[in-house]
């Protein structure tokens, strides 16, 4: 047990909730364009998510450590690292080998969709491992890799790939309702960079918050919320989603208090970090109650 709690700090477990809210939404749009499902792909779908969750999770908090970020990082409840490894820096290589095992088992369940439903899956499958492993070391780098990548793995690849092995194909009601996840996680990532502005900048990162200043990121952080609730209305104007998938606007005036208090409280971090927890609820809400909404609509 004294090996086995560090490790689980390492994964971050309060915030594996993430892949199964994107998993749900991407079983749902294959509800309602299909009908009924396997249950044991979807299964096996949310099982990969979480892997691959965990992994990044696991190789961030790995390679800060080893870079020294996690000294300088201003902690919140919502950025800055477990702290884990600065506590038990003797279960670094236990760390990595877990970081390893559960990357492995996302490729082991991609291959086994692979073989299932065959080379289209590669679409999604390839850059969400490399997302994956990449993205403390080398995308956090670029500023624009760093805004879109977190998006394009939790949004995008989930969603589509989810809906992709429960119905073998690709479609445009996925990739609509795709777009819901990566705008808000997108925007969970912007902010919760916040705090660790001169910490990133200190071991060469280049995000936003670095590049142009908190205080422009906070008016990027307001443009990725409106497209998130204009993808919605959209996909339903277009009639790729339910009208029921409307519920989804039910976060707005969250969202409108989250924008508002991120561009006053740009520079002021502790007045920031009730914003972030409430850019946690939206991240989570919005998509669970768009996944309720198609669910209801496909009865």
């Amino acid at each position: 047990m004294s090996k086995l709690k560090p490790i689980l700090g390492t994964m971050r477990l309060p915030f594996l909730v993430m892949p199964v809210v994107c998993v749900l939404l991407g079983i749902s749009t294959a509800v309602w364009t299909q009908g009924e499902v396997n249950v044991f792909y979807a299964v096996l779908a949310f099982v990969g998510a979480l892997a691959s969750h965990i992994s990044v999770n696991v190789f961030n908090e790995y390679f800060d450590f080893r870079s020294g970020l996690d000294a300088k990082t201003q902690k919140t409840p919502f950025s800055g690292g477990s702290g884990t490894l600065q506590a038990r820096p003797e279960m670094a290589r236990a760390v990595l080998l877990t970081a390893v095992i559960a990357w492995s088992i996302t490729a082991l369940i991609g291959l086994y969709f692979l073989y299932i439903r065959g080379w289209g899956l590669l679409l999604v499958g390839i850059p969400g491992l490399v997302i994956v492993y990449t993205y403390t070391t080398w995308i956090l780098r670029n500023p624009w890799l760093s805004l879109m990548a977190p998006g394009l793995g939790f949004g995008t690849l989930w969603v589509m790939g989810t809906n992709f092995v429960l119905t073998g194909e690709y479609s445009w009601t996925a990739f609509m309702a795709s777009l819901v996840p990566f705008f808000l996680v997108n925007d969970l990532l912007l902010l919760n960079q916040f705090p660790d502005v001169e910490a990133d900048r200190a071991i060469g990162r280049r995000h936003f918050p670095i590049v142009i200043g908190r205080e422009a990121s906070s008016y990027i952080y307001t443009a990725f919320l409106t497209m998130t609730y204009l993808s919605i209305i959209l996909g339903v104007v277009l009639q790729l989603l339910p009208v029921a998938s409307l519920l989804g606007l039910i976060t707005i005036p969250i969202a409108v208090r989250a924008s508002m208090g991120a561009i006053r409280n740009a520079e002021d971090l502790p007045r920031l970090v009730p914003f972030m927890g409430l850019n946690v609820i939206i991240n989570l809400s919005t998509p669970l109650l768009m996944a309720i909404g198609i669910f209801i609509a496909a009865r």
